[in-house]
């Protein structure tokens, strides 16, 4: 019997998923950490009437005040034992700006900042609460490298420089455009990849580490920052035979949260859709990975 921690649950692969973990056999208890508003509260509402315990948390995670508010008030719920020890924390939320330039509330590009920053600190904030065996589930992305579907719809792959850098917001009285969006986005999913493999490092040997990719997923609300025209076009892609959705993805996520065909993950394995797969030796560079987890704390440390 445990608590699952779930970030981003209000719309898309996270909604699916909450109720998915709500009706799950296992029955954890649910804290589930979004903004607050009426949406956080109806997806609340829903699981619960599916027989789950659930505690809403909400918190605006491009401002790293908000999300450690959270931490806090999680680790007051765990110590308290109004909710089961922490077995589980699944970092779905994510965003992708459609302005480079646009910062959070801590000065950060958006994209870097909600996809990684946020939850480095919630996790930083949270690895001591954890009760072995515990799993944390991170959200990736194949975008990081460019193949030839990628290619022809012209998808960026990551361009990759040192993390402060990159957590730099775009400056100019123009936007730089969706291309620089992309690569953000790109550059964020092998930020993910990256700390996974150096967050196992750095946990105990009772909790595992593996990033999820639910696989390409257009029309969510994830691009509900692009321009009308391109969510458009997300939504009609998104009716193929073959599209991933969050009705097909959000159970698998959930499952690598709770079920024992995943206890075995670790060391930032790479779960693609529901299989294991190998990522690109680009994925994979200790040295890389070490300055990621330094230049995050110094980014942390700033806010």
């Amino acid at each position: 019997m445990t608590s699952v921690l779930l970030t981003g649950p209000t719309r898309g692969l996270g909604r699916a998923t909450a109720l998915a973990l709500a009706a799950h056999p296992s029955r954890p208890d649910l804290l589930l950490v979004g903004r607050p508003g009426a949406a956080l509260a109806e997806i609340a509402g829903e699981a619960r009437a599916l027989g789950a315990s659930v505690h809403e948390i909400g918190a605006d995670l491009a401002r790293l005040s908000d999300v450690r508010a959270a931490a806090a008030t999680v680790r007051d719920l765990v110590e308290s034992g109004k909710v089961r020890p922490l077995g589980a924390l699944v970092a779905n939320a994510g965003v992708m700006s459609a302005d480079t330039r646009q910062a959070s509330a801590d000065g950060h590009e958006l994209t870097f900042a909600v996809n990684h920053l946020a939850h480095a600190q919630l996790i930083g904030d949270l690895l001591d609460v954890f009760q072995a065996p515990a799993r944390i589930v991170l959200l990736g992305s194949n975008t990081y490298h460019a193949n030839f579907w990628r290619r022809l719809l012209g998808v960026p792959a990551a361009q990759w420089r040192d993390p402060v850098e990159i957590a730099r917001p775009a400056v100019g009285d123009a936007n730089p455009g969706m291309k620089a969006s992309g690569v953000a986005y790109s550059n964020a999913k092998l930020a993910v990849l990256y700390y996974a493999h150096e967050l196992q490092r750095h946990t105990g040997p009772g909790i595992n580490v593996a990033v999820f990719e639910p696989g390409w997923m257009p029309g969510t609300s994830l691009g509900r920052g692009t321009p009308p025209a391109a969510q458009a076009i997300g939504r009609g892609i998104a009716r193929l035979p073959g599209v991933a959705t969050p009705e097909r993805s959000g159970p698998v996520l959930a499952s690598m949260a709770l079920d024992e065909r995943w206890a075995h993950l670790r060391d930032g394995a790479f779960v693609v859709r529901d299989q294991v797969a190998e990522v690109r030796p680009i994925a994979r560079d200790r040295q890389r990975e070490s300055r990621l987890w330094a230049a995050t704390r110094e980014l942390l440390d700033q806010a």
